[in-house]
């Protein structure tokens, strides 16, 4: 492949993947003068130029003009170094380092005004130092290097692309199975659906569409990492958000979502609109807008609890389906909070396996801790029935 081949093979990639030009031509001059002092020994200060409508390569050498050769003639510069001596943790010093005269990489001004009368001490004079056979080492060395950065563009981009997309909803297709993974083409990458993060009971089909909730978007060395699940609260936020309407503009509010997933989920909503049923427009009419989340669920159940700025109120709805509750909030400030319940709906307000109670101190975000009659009376509390 000649060098003009390589650089219509570019042109073509830069359409195909939507990278910059610029980022690509900018990657493969880094690339040929990595290249170029590889192959040719060279210890100069060298840069290489491409001409983008025809893809000629040059190969420049260029040198810093200086007073003289003499060491005490050229002007120090200053570098930072670590001060050992300072209390404070990485703080740095500015010393003077003179110059090193370099034939290589200096010329002497009297020199340089040969060649170019009007340049000052400081500027810098260039000479082109082109091999004949450099297209040739260009085309081999800087190829795999420029594919290199190609992806690291395309990483880029997938990350910029996606990093505005964690804890949010995706749709995608089932593209690939491991022991452990399923992976889902997003377009432009896959992402990595963990099976420990699907609903407990559902059937993943190869090939079909599925809605996941992106939970991490970062780089990792072998391109972007993004992890999925169908299995946290915020996927079934991100349903009610897609289904309910007056939660994806505003006028339904969703306070918290508390999640067992492939189980139950408790999900608290509230409205500052009076003419608004929070529960009631969740629900929809006869039940269709509901139904919608549930077929995406599964066997999942869910509660729609109405949110009350009365705790002990809100508390009482978090619990239900158990009814007939006496709550005392017992310490406001470390969010503790008892319920007393009849010894016959003392089952009810746990639910199987806590799942109730648990489900309704995550909504709430209070300890709760269920007693019955006889056992608040051992603690010393009397309540009447």
């Amino acid at each position: 492949m000649d060098i003009k081949e390589f650089n219509n093979a570019l042109s073509i990639l830069v359409k195909e993947k939507g990278i910059s030009e610029d980022y690509i031509y900018d990657a493969l001059e880094l690339a040929l003068t990595s290249a170029y002092k590889k192959n040719y020994q060279s210890l100069a200060n060298v840069r290489v130029a491409i001409d983008r409508e025809i893809g000629d390569i040059k190969v420049f050498s260029y040198r810093t003009v200086v007073v003289s050769k003499e060491q005490e003639a050229l002007e120090p510069i200053m570098i930072e170094v670590e001060d050992e001596d300072s209390e404070e943790e990485g703080a740095m010093i500015e010393i003077e380092k003179p110059y090193i005269y370099d034939e290589r990489i200096h010329i002497t001004l009297e020199d340089a005004r040969k060649i170019v009368p009007s340049i000052e001490v400081g500027e810098t004079i260039e000479e082109e130092v082109t091999p004949r056979d450099f297209g040739r080492v260009a085309a081999a060395t800087a190829k795999q290097v420029i594919i290199q950065k190609i992806k690291e563009a395309e990483k880029e981009l997938i990350i910029e692309q996606f990093s505005d997309k964690q804890d949010e909803m995706v749709t995608g297709l089932v593209a690939m199975e491991d022991v452990n993974n399923y992976y889902i083409d997003l377009g432009r990458t896959q992402g990595i659906l963990p099976k420990t993060e699907i609903i407990p009971g559902e059937t993943i089909k190869m090939g079909s569409n599925i809605k996941v909730y992106v939970t991490k978007v970062e780089s990792s060395g072998k391109g972007p990492l993004i992890l999925l699940s169908r299995t946290h609260y915020g996927f079934v936020k991100r349903l009610f958000e897609l289904e309910i309407p007056e939660i994806n503009e505003g006028s339904v509010l969703v306070y918290s979502v508390a999640r067992e997933a492939g189980v139950r989920t408790k999900i608290a909503v509230s409205s500052e609109n009076a003419n608004i049923d929070p529960v009631g427009a969740c629900i929809g009419e006869k039940g269709t807008r509901i139904a919608n989340i549930l077929k995406e669920l599964g066997p999942e159940k869910i509660d729609i609890v109405a949110y009350d700025n009365d705790t002990t109120k809100f508390i009482e709805n978090a619990l239900a389906p158990a009814k007939n509750l006496h709550i005392l909030i017992t310490d406001p400030k470390k969010q503790e909070a008892l319920v007393v319940v009849a010894q016959e709906d003392l089952s009810l307000a746990i639910g199987r396996k806590g799942l109730n109670v648990k489900l309704a101190s995550r909504l709430t975000k209070y300890r709760i801790d269920i007693k019955t009659f006889e056992q608040a009376k051992e603690m010393g509390i009397n309540i009447v029935e």
